[in-house]
């Protein structure tokens, strides 16, 4: 496998004419945020816009973004962005995007150009929007591009073949090879073929499921589950899932009906996606199923089933909310039976599990893919990842859309269907891939990083601000003010030391005052006369004590003052 560490590479060299580059600006080593740049000829080509939800080592961000800095100042080179699908880790970072330079043409598929275009509205942007079908070929600058169903949990996801000068490149998107779809919208595999049979020199490929053995349960699988589950609970039902998962939203629709329970939407985003798929025809609702949450605190619990969102805990959803009763209109009781229908996003762990401990506090029963069938991925596993490489036999392969290990393992399923190591491309957000003559090769390394949205400040937050607020958070602050005569050469005032979020003992810090008047008056007699000077002495020395006696290091403020 191709691989070198960043720490070793350089920048890039100048881009030989008819080559291609590749280089992802985020969604490697990662599951979000994904976007890939691909260069020829002076121009460019965006497949994929996401974000990703701020993370638990970002304390107060809300979004993280992909880092297109490196390319600032060439936006206006940019012949289209592609979106293979509506999810937020692939178009939610286009606003951000378009502020830089709004008309940009967005191409997708119907379901994903309404998402984007809802989205967009919100900002008072409007878009160039084209959209593309299945099975479409058409050129856009200097780019062929090529269309391929693919399914995916939701619905009109999309592949595309991307022919550059003499090369041609397929990016899968998010995808699997569901045989019995609900929709009857196979995965393309003959069109893949096809394509194979004309050659594909590098096939990116959807690596978050590479780890899991064998192939995905068909989503039909699912539905009748869910019916039974919820045919067996006694009180009310609430459903979270994706807001964009519309398979999952109509099986519990039908199910509903079954079961004679009137159904509401909870959450805005779930209000907004289904209505947009309701309108497109994707989603069938029977007559008087839905009904609002207002009305469904009328009715008996029996008779109710929520759908929600907040599958993944986040902490403004409507799930979390419930959980810490935050929720204006839902309040969990005992009988309440909560489905879990997602599977959880890499990174999303613990605070998944916050919620269904919060909720399991108040008395609901919960239900999750570790306990029954209620959800199946979306993501391709092994055995489907080594039919698609057998039927597109591409000449270079790079796994994308996923976390180191999914990488390493997509990688070891390319080498089992015989692609060579030296063929296989491990390169994460930055590593600059160039294909020359066929052969595929890393080359190099652009500075990219994350871009933190935090309210409605874009990028003003770095690494060492988010380091700040991490120390703030676990260890505290303690701030020390003294004021110095330095003609006596003696401290006049203080120490005054100041602990938040240290410790509740007010007294824990009183043994280092004498040290550092000693300290602090020593450095002055042996000539230090800068007041920045001894604030650093005064933070070496409370910072040794505190590490010394309580082993913690929080942030540490001091202020020398002279008068």
């Amino acid at each position: 496998m191709t691989s070198l560490p960043k720490n070793v590479l350089g920048p890039p060299p100048k881009l030989p004419r008819g080559a291609l580059r590749v280089v992802a600006l985020g969604g490697i080593k990662e599951v979000g945020r994904n976007m890939t740049m691909f260069e020829l000829n002076g121009r460019l080509l965006v497949v994929d816009c996401g974000m990703l939800l701020g993370k638990t080592n970002s304390p107060g961000v809300d979004i993280t973004l992909p880092d297109w800095s490196h390319f600032a100042d060439r936006l206006d080179q940019i012949d289209a962005i592609v979106l293979t699908h509506g999810h937020e880790d692939h178009i939610g970072a286009l606003p951000y995007l378009l502020r830089e330079r709004k008309d940009i043409p967005i191409l997708g598929s119907r379901l994903t150009l309404a998402l984007v275009a809802a989205k967009l509205d919100q900002h008072r942007m409007k878009p160039d929007l084209r959209r593309v079908r299945e099975g479409e070929s058409l050129t856009v600058g200097a780019w062929g591009l090529q269309f391929f169903a693919v399914n995916h949990s939701i619905p009109d996801a999309l592949a595309v073949a991307i022919r550059a000068g003499e090369h041609t490149v397929l990016h899968t998107g998010d995808f699997k090879m569901d045989q019995t779809p609900l929709d009857g919208r196979l995965t393309d595999l003959p069109g893949f073929s096809r394509l194979g049979d004309e050659g594909v020199d590098l096939l990116l490929a959807d690596s978050t499921n590479a780890e899991v053995p064998g192939f995905i349960p068909s989503e039909r699988d699912v539905g009748q589950v869910v019916e039974d589950v919820i045919a067996k609970a006694r009180g009310r039902i609430i459903v979270a899932c994706f807001a964009s998962h519309v398979h999952r939203v109509q099986q519990v629709l039908d199910a509903a009906v079954t079961c004679d329970r009137q159904v509401a939407l909870v959450g805005r985003s779930m209000l907004r996606n289904m209505q947009i798929a309701r309108e497109l025809g994707l989603l069938h609702v029977p007559d008087g199923v839905l009904i609002d949450a207002k009305a469904a605190e009328e009715l008996p619990s029996r008779r109710v089933l929520l759908i929600s969102t907040g599958s993944q805990g986040e902490p403004l959803s409507a799930l979390s909310r419930m959980a810490n009763r935050e929720h204006q209109t839902v309040r969990i009781v005992p009988d309440d039976t909560i489905v879990l229908a997602s599977s959880l996003i890499p990174g999303n762990e613990t605070s998944v599990g916050q919620v269904i401990n919060g909720l399991s506090r108040l008395g609901a029963t919960i239900v999750h893919k570790s306990m029954a069938l209620v959800h199946v991925s979306g993501h391709a596993p092994a055995g489907e990842l080594r039919y698609l490489i057998n039927a597109v036999r591409p000449t270079n392969h790079m796994p994308v859309h996923g976390e180191w290990r999914h990488l390493r393992a997509h990688a070891a399923i390319a080498r089992s269907t015989g692609i060579p190591d030296e063929r296989i491309m491990l390169a994460p957000d930055g590593t600059v891939v160039d294909l020359v003559d066929g052969l595929a090769s890393i080359v190099g390394n652009i500075p990219v990083g994350y871009v933190y949205v935090d309210g409605l400040a874009v990028g003003d937050i770095g690494d060492a601000a988010l380091k700040d607020r991490r120390i703030l958070g676990e260890e505290g602050f303690i701030s020390i003010l003294v004021a110095v005569d330095l003609e006596l050469g003696k401290i006049v005032f203080g120490p005054e030391i100041t602990a938040r979020g240290f410790t509740d003992d007010r007294s824990a810090l009183d043994p280092i005052r004498e040290e550092l008047i000693t300290v602090v008056e020593k450095a002055i007699a042996d000539g230090a006369s800068d007041t920045d000077a001894l604030a650093n002495i005064v933070r070496r020395t409370v910072g040794r004590w505190v590490d010394k006696t309580y082993r913690r290091r929080p942030m540490l403020m001091p202020m020398v003052v002279e008068v």
